[in-house]
């Protein structure tokens, strides 16, 4: 890898920085947008006669799969052809087919619809993550990659308010419209103003486009700070070649070891995560709570969700990376069975809030900054999509696991299932992870025994 790279690392943060941000953060924005306003539509669609539960649940399914084959198809394009270019066609896949299904003629069709803007989503999050990492210098990555998750992790309130207003109005085919238009503006932005990735250029053999680049990003940032800016360049270690990997090399011999970690990291998100958000109103209601106060007690419970977010801004980068991971899942464990037990609304609304708080801190750490952090530039994309699309196989598998526990041995079981598992992800991590806090790209592209 050639030391030109090492400039990225030592540039002050600019406008250019904030552009890129901004313009990465947008389009998950939008893709979370889709995502999260999938309940308020299936409900409408129920209340038109269009749909039942069980045409609502191949609905969300359709888009889980959509999920799956986008993390899997988004690594392999953003590897292939360029982030900025595969970036573009996931944003256009989800764009266009959302507008699509505005139009759609019965359920059916817009499931489909569901599923295919589903492949672009799933890719994005790969893509969008996976991207960041590599324009950020290392001593702030993890805060800005938190940033960038807190961004996106804004769409289901935007969704939840634009449903609230739309849909007893318009109906539910203009949140599908807004959603596109709204994607369709950005994919203009990033095509105008985004730029690939210098690092995938030198670790793809385009060293003069990488070297361009950079030497154009500098000047902008030299101009806005009205000083030439010094380097210090040493030649770093040259990548590992990672050319003519198959699929099975990702869980062979260090590969294998960061695709377990990276696995670990995004399996442990998905148990907790969908967890908490998919099946707390459930198991409140199975308690005996009606439902207008467990969607109460739901909404004061989530109000831990941006907050936790925002708060990672703060702590990202004051860690050792793989233990504050390790850490933070070894809390959740804990304060899940806590929550479990509690019998109070005071008990399960205060313990849910810092249970729900902790939790997004997690959120932030694995998808936008330790399960991208850990893979080469060259197959960075590859392996965070593979990894990422092990995670939703999880999740699809998940509910009914949760279902049965459920039933058979109550809430409490669930909880401690999912602390066991939990806890089995941490245990990987704090065996395997690899320490990635102030380090640069290049630096973790070669990081194979050290601790």
């Amino acid at each position: 890898m050639d030391s030109e790279v090492e400039k990225l690392d030592q540039l002050p943060i600019s406008r250019w920085h904030w552009e890129t941000f901004f313009l990465i953060g947008f389009a998950l924005q939008f893709n979370g947008f889709l995502n999260s306003s999938g309940n308020p539509i299936t409900a409408d669609l129920i209340s038109v006669g269009w749909s039942n539960n069980y045409l609502n649940a191949m609905f969300s399914s359709a888009m889980m799969l959509g999920f799956f084959i986008g993390s899997l198809l988004g690594g392999i394009l953003g590897d292939k052809i360029g982030r900025k270019k595969a970036y573009e066609i996931n944003v256009l896949d989800f764009a266009i087919f959302s507008f699509i299904a505005a139009f759609s003629p019965n359920i059916y069709f817009l499931i489909a619809c569901r599923c295919l803007m589903g492949i672009g989503m799933g890719a994005g999050i790969v893509l969008g993550y996976g991207t960041f990492t590599e324009f950020m210098p290392a001593n702030v990555r993890g805060k800005w990659s938190a940033r960038l998750s807190f961004l996106g992790n804004l769409s289901p309130i935007i969704a939840t308010v634009t449903c609230w207003l739309v849909i007893p109005h318009f109906g539910w085919r203009a949140v599908f419209i807004i959603g596109s238009l709204l994607s369709f503006i950005i994919l203009f932005f990033i095509h105008r103003y985004m730029c690939e990735s210098p690092r995938w250029y030198f670790a793809n053999g385009q060293t003069a486009t990488g070297k361009k680049t950079i030497e154009n990003i500098v000047e902008r940032v030299e101009h806005e700070k009205g000083k030439e800016i010094t380097f210090t360049l040493t030649k770093e270690p040259d990548e590992e070649e990672n050319d003519n990997l198959h699929f099975i090399d990702f869980f062979k011999g260090q590969l294998g070891r960061r695709m377990l970690v990276s696995s670990a990291t995004l399996i442990a998100m998905d148990l907790s995560l969908y967890t908490i958000t998919v099946w707390v109103p459930t198991i409140f209601v199975n308690n005996g709570i009606n439902i207008t106060k467990s969607l109460f007690m739901t909404m004061m419970v989530m109000l831990g969700a941006p907050l936790g977010v925002l708060f990672s801004t703060f702590i990202m980068d004051k860690f050792p990376r793989k233990w504050l991971g390790v850490s933070l899942i070894v809390i959740i464990a804990i304060l899940g069975y806590v929550y479990s037990i509690q019998r109070t609304d005071v008990g399960i609304i205060c313990v849910g809030i810092v249970l729900t708080f902790i939790l997004y801190i997690y959120n932030s750490f694995s998808s936008a900054v330790y399960g991208p952090e850990v893979w080469p530039t060259k197959i960075k994309m590859r392996g965070f999509g593979y990894a990422d699309g092990i995670g939703r196989i999880v999740a699809i598998v998940q509910p009914y696991l949760i279902a049965w526990l459920l039933s058979t041995f109550g809430q409490t079981a669930v909880f401690i299932v999912i602390g066991v598992l939990l806890l089995l992800c941490g245990l990987i991590i704090a065996i395997f992870g690899i320490e990635t806090r102030d380090k640069s790209v290049e630096e973790i592209s070669i990081i194979l025994d050290k601790p």
